[in-house]
Formats: structure tokens, sequence, C-alpha cells
């Protein structure tokens, strides 16, 4: 079964654009990057888009449809009425370089910043050994495919431009919990998560949790772990007494 669908694709670059309208043949089991290739291939031939695995592994064709952040090879049309007008946009979140493609090297620079895996002193790479529940612990964050739909999503980047040099975003707040979670990591990520990361900016809305393709518990199993880890570290009464009185001590 198929049908002429209408669609709304933004067309522009850094200087600006506009939503173009369409009609696309649209066929039974298709996904909205098939809708947009077909349109490369009849009407807009210098349409950008970027897309690699089509199978929702690579992260690369992240949009935004009707609004929301997704990735098109995941989105199928058949979630959509025969009647409506899919509008497929950039990420609003990072500057457009053509039509759907947008620079998303903030993330990198972000990823940059965080120190990397630390083993401990005297023990080689062949030598570690961990139990497997804390394997577990941290798998889940493993599953991330850097789409950056989180880092999109959340309104603390999105809609805010002056938080992004104090500001990591979810997906890099979520690789310094999965390092601290790590029972062979020897970095106290906490200081570095507060004050470098801007772990406090984060308000736990969740957001980035629901647009995960991945269905990674972000704010649940990563973010608010985190968030506490470094209220006790620098807010704990007992911790602070602690602390005081090993330095008078010392």
């Amino acid at each position: 079964m198929s049908y002429q669908g209408s669609f709304r694709v933004w067309r522009g670059d850094a200087d600006g654009g506009a939503l173009e309208d369409f009609t696309v043949e649209v066929n039974e089991g298709e996904v909205v990057l098939d809708i947009i290739h077909r349109l490369q291939a009849t009407q807009a031939p210098d349409l950008a888009v970027r897309w690699n695995c089509k199978a929702g592994k690579c992260g690369s064709c992240s949009a935004e449809v009707n609004g929301r952040p997704r990735l098109l090879c995941m989105t199928r049309m058949s979630t959509f009425e025969e009647g409506d007008t899919v509008t497929v946009t950039p990420l609003r979140t990072f500057p457009v370089e053509k039509d759907l493609v947008t620079d998303v090297s903030f993330n990198y620079e972000k990823a940059r910043e965080v120190q990397a895996f630390s083993p401990p002193e005297g023990v080689a790479p062949g030598e570690y050994r961990m139990q497997q529940v804390d394997v577990e612990r941290s798998q889940e964050f493993r599953k991330c495919i850097e789409c950056f739909l989180c880092q999109d999503v959340c309104h603390v980047v999105r809609d805010h431009e002056d938080n992004k040099a104090a500001f990591s975003g979810p997906r890099f707040l979520m690789r310094i919990a999965e390092l601290d979670m790590h029972p062979l990591d020897s970095a106290d990520r906490r200081p570095a998560a507060r004050a470098k990361h801007g772990l406090g900016f984060c308000n736990i809305t969740k957001c980035c949790t629901e647009v995960c393709p991945e269905h990674i518990k972000i704010t649940d199993n990563a973010l608010i772990p985190l968030k506490e880890r470094v209220v006790d570290r620098h807010y704990d009464p007992l911790v602070w007494l602690g602390n005081t009185i090993r330095r008078r001590k010392g």
C-alpha cells in the first residue's frame, strides 16, 4: 500500500532558511529516512542529511520530526496518519551547516574535557578483575550511540546559549557517572562534575531519558546517583566534620 504524503522539510544554511513543502510517495513499512532519500532522488538532489547505518546504531541521522528529536531511521511512517503533514527540521540546539545537517562539534569538545579512565596504580591492563554485579551497574550507559538527542532536548543547553561553556549536558554527565561507578577507576570525579561540567545546572526533568533511542534511564540511573555522590562529598555535615578533623590532625 502506498500514498502521497505531505512533508515540510527545512532547507537552508547558517545564513538562514525556511520550511519547504513537498509531496512524496510513502510505501508500507518505510521510515522517515526512506522518505528523505526518495525526496533526494526525485525532487531535491541537493538536500543535505547525515546518515550511515540506517539501523538505529550509529546515531548519525538525528533530526527533529514534528518538533520532537528523533532518529530518522527509527521513526516509522506508520506512526502518522495518511493525511498528516510531517515536518522534518535540523536539531535546534546546534548550529545548522546545511538543511538537516548540524554542527555537533560542541559534543566532541565536551567529550575531550572528561578525564579518561584512570586505572589503579600497580594494576596492569591484563590484570583487571571486577565482580559481574559491578560490570552490570554501568553496562546500561555503554549502549549510548551518541546520537546527541539528549543533548538537543536538554533545555539547559537548548534554551541558554551562555550555559554551553559551563555545562556538558546529559550525555557527558552520564559518562562521568559511568566512570565514577567503575570499581577500578581511581579518579575522584565529583569535584569536576560539580565545578567543571555543571552538574548543578541539571534539574532532572527527565527530558533526556524520554528521547533516548536506546532507552537508557539517564536521569534515574546516572544523573541522580551522581548528584547524590556530589552532595555527599560537598554538603553532608558528617563528611564535612570528618574532613575538618583530619585537616586539623594533619
